[in-house]
């Protein structure tokens, strides 16, 4: 207090016996993957479409982390984090098919199908056998001095034309025409293929490592404990390192268990998984609880894959749903609140599905917390789950666990100025106050269950929760009970058929 010495009239500001709490944010996504360019294991903050190509470039074929990050923004998602995988660090090797060293060889173009896979030599030789056509010609690629593939081809456009063998066989390079009328034979010489400027390489072989990566070296997402804003991490390039054979099935476990554990330690942020590809519903079923029997409330599996345009390849072609359902719960969050179960919502950008699911087919995966997209007539591709990986029944639904990630986090935020205040009623009240305005608030946005606030929590800081020993322990302890709303998940009309005429009111 002052001390006043003269008379006179004063003005003292005082705190309020409450502080607002602010909620915190609830749709912030991490993505981990592949790129054609941009910094290797550094979270970068992304807030559109435009942004991510700016730092990491386009579409990249045969990966999945551009279009997950599309269909993000695409549902509705706003900010996400990108960590892109891979470089000097990454312990697999070898390269990922990322395309774009190029020559031209005749009327032909040359592109390699993958950046940085080293030195790539194409030679044109004389065929194999004698009195060969003039058509016809063998095509020899060097990786790094040695001949590694041969093609013996033909320039007439027959099932030995030289685009169709290469497409086919080679793993290297693809060849396509440059002219659109007939193409002549190329001399005899050889070229060797140049990245354009900027371009660099992406992983091809990689271990799990180096998608959990580490938080003292900031790789991987492990490297994302830094960041306390994340909400849901994906990995939607796992599954596709698992299609092209560099990575096996037990490491996908590893790696998936891996982000349940990150989550489960941060304590504030969702697991969203992804099934292997072209599995049927009993073989998801099969592989949910025998290879990889995930227990966990912070974590969320969705199946099948979807399909999308793919720019990368000028066609269409199966992703994993995980980018896509992370901009869903984005979308729900923005427009209903994150109590709200991210479900019975349409899939934008998703034109089919890998496998049209029926209703017998859900009853198999539903039970075990595998949320299903399924296809409509009429009303479109919709999510029709929203459950967690958790045993416990508490825990089963997702908008529960988010929701108390939300409060949790909003609580702790809006709490921080308790800490080395006069420990006594006083402050027990004002804690009491803070926390129950702002549940009052959540409760009026339809966030808790109840018809006063009374059934919907309680708020316990007093004596009774702080005996004397907490209080030489220098601790405060408030008790805080909140009751969630749970979605409609089995709607049930009860029909009966009655008399005509026959009055329904009780004599």
């Amino acid at each position: 207090m002052p001390t006043y010495l003269s008379p006179g009239v004063y003005v003292e500001e005082v705190e309020a016996g409450a502080r607002p709490i602010e909620g915190v944010g609830t749709a912030v996504a991490a993505f981990v993957g592949f790129a054609a360019r941009g910094p290797f294991n550094t979270p970068t903050l992304v807030s559109n479409w435009a942004q991510y190509t700016q730092v990491f470039g386009d579409f990249v074929p045969d990966c999945h982390l551009a279009q997950s990050v599309y269909g993000y923004f695409l549902n509705g998602g706003t900010n996400c984090y990108v960590v892109r995988i891979g470089g000097e660090r990454a312990k697999g090797n070898g390269h990922l098919p990322a395309g774009g060293a190029q020559a031209s060889l005749g009327g032909y173009r040359v592109t390699a199908r993958e950046l940085g896979a080293g030195e790539i030599t194409v030679e044109v030789a004389d065929p194999a056998g004698e009195n060969q056509p003039d058509d016809r010609f063998a095509l020899l690629v060097k990786q790094d001095g040695k001949v590694v593939e041969t093609h013996q081809v033909s320039t007439k456009r027959t099932k030995d034309n030289v685009v169709t063998v290469v497409q086919e066989k080679s793993k290297l390079i693809t060849v396509e025409e440059t002219s659109p009328n007939a193409v002549a034979k190329p001399d005899k010489g050889s070229v060797t293929l140049a990245e354009p400027a900027g371009s660099a390489p992406v992983p091809r072989k990689i271990a799990a490592d180096d998608y959990v990566g580490d938080v003292s070296d900031r790789t991987g997402f492990g490297g994302l404990e830094a960041i306390d804003e994340i909400t849901m991490v994906a990995v939607p390039d796992l599954m596709s390192s698992y299609q092209r054979g560099a990575i096996s099935l037990e490491s996908v476990k590893a790696v998936q268990l891996a982000m349940i554990a990150h989550c489960e330690l941060m304590g504030d942020r969702i697991a969203v998984l992804d099934t292997p590809p072209d599995l049927n519903p009993q073989q998801v079923k099969d592989w949910r609880l025998n290879g990889a029997g995930y227990d966990s409330k912070y974590a969320a599996l969705y199946y099948p894959w979807i399909k999308i345009f793919d720019p990368a390849t000028d066609d269409h072609s199966f992703i994993p749903p995980s980018g896509h359902m992370a901009g869903v719960w984005a979308r729900t969050d923005a427009t209903r609140g994150v109590h709200k179960a991210p479900a019975n919502e349409v899939v934008r950008g998703a034109v089919a599905l890998q496998t049209q699911l029926t209703k017998a087919e859900q009853e198999l995966l539903n039970p075990i917390g595998v949320n299903c997209v399924r296809a409509f007539p009429g009303r479109g591709i919709r999510v029709w789950g929203a459950r967690t990986l958790s045993s416990d029944a508490a825990w089963r639904y997702l908008n529960v666990r988010r929701l108390f990630n939300y409060l949790e986090e909003s609580i702790l935020d809006g709490t921080q100025w308790v800490v080395f205040e006069p420990n006594d009623d006083a402050l027990w009240a004002r804690i009491r106050r803070t926390i129950s305005a702002f549940l009052v608030t959540e409760w009026r946005k339809g966030a808790l269950f109840g018809l006063t606030p009374d059934e919907a929590f309680y708020v316990k800081c007093d004596r009774e929760t702080n005996p004397a020993e907490s209080i030489d322990l220098g601790q405060v302890i408030c008790e805080v009970g909140i009751a969630p709303v749970k979605p409609a998940e089995f709607v049930v009309f009860r029909l009966a058929q009655i008399s005509g005429g026959t009055s329904l009111v009780n004599e």
